[in-house]
């Protein structure tokens, strides 16, 4: 487990995205970015798990957040756009960015991977992803310390068979990463990393692993200290790293 801890204010007046924020890791996320000071904006396309995680941040005590129902499946270009907009007109600037969204497609052969499921897992995991980076550069420039955090895979650091478009959707992830890092080198205040979550007690995990005993893997809220680092100013100066939460 990546070994850090995290001051209690560490994100204090810190605004921070975070994408499928209705459950899992997304959620997890959240809450503990809310622990630590930040304003956390909640984006999803279920609104009731999004308002069920508004509820507990609010009722902890924590910076009160925002839920954004946006569905990054069917979204066109110019609702990143309004999307950012009305982040810009309601906190200003954007500090941080947790790309975790993602859908997992069929496990099957590529031979027998179909057109339609592979552009689905693509257009959720890779192309909202670059439209919704695209939407947000110019809030996140506007920062003093911001950090883009991509959720990359075991299988998209080495392709594995059957793991079809879910592989070549975090290959391209990391990529999308490299290419921003590159950009920001020495021309902004925002940096971009990957983080591998390895094996968490998530449904997707479950769905991927139905055989597995869920015990066995540690809770979303066990691999937060490279999550906390990275959105942190402790991060500044890291960038373009593909890095492991466990």
């Amino acid at each position: 487990m990546f070994q850090y801890a995290a001051r209690p204010d560490l994100l204090k007046d810190r605004v921070i995205l975070v994408t499928g924020a209705g459950r899992g890791i997304g959620a997890a996320a959240a809450r503990c970015f809310a622990a630590h000071g930040a304003t956390v904006l909640l984006l999803g396309k279920t609104e009731e798990s999004l308002n069920q995680v508004y509820d507990q941040i609010e009722s902890a005590g924590h910076p009160q957040p925002a839920v954004i129902p946006f569905n990054l499946e069917t979204a066109l270009a110019h609702q990143y756009d309004e999307l950012a907009a009305m982040v810009e007109n309601e906190f200003g600037r954007l500090d941080g960015l947790l790309h975790n969204a993602a859908i997992l497609g069929p496990r099957t052969p590529l031979e027998q991977l179909s057109g339609d499921n592979f552009m689905r897992v693509m257009q959720v995991n890779v192309n909202a992803e670059f439209l919704l980076t695209h939407a947000m550069l110019p809030l996140l420039k506007l920062s003093d310390d911001a950090s883009v955090v991509f959720t990359s895979s075991g299988v998209g650091r080495k392709g594995r068979a059957y793991w079809g478009a879910y592989a070549v959707s975090k290959f391209a992830t990391e990529g999308l990463m490299q290419v921003l890092a590159d950009e920001l080198e020495g021309t902004s205040n925002a940096r971009a990393n990957s983080i591998n979550p390895g094996a968490t007690r998530t449904s997707m995990r479950a769905q991927a692993y139905p055989g597995e005993n869920p015990a066995s893997n540690p809770a979303p809220e066990d691999i937060m200290p490279l999550y906390l680092y990275l959105m942190g100013p402790d991060s500044q100066g890291v960038n373009g790293q593909a890095l492991d939460a466990q």
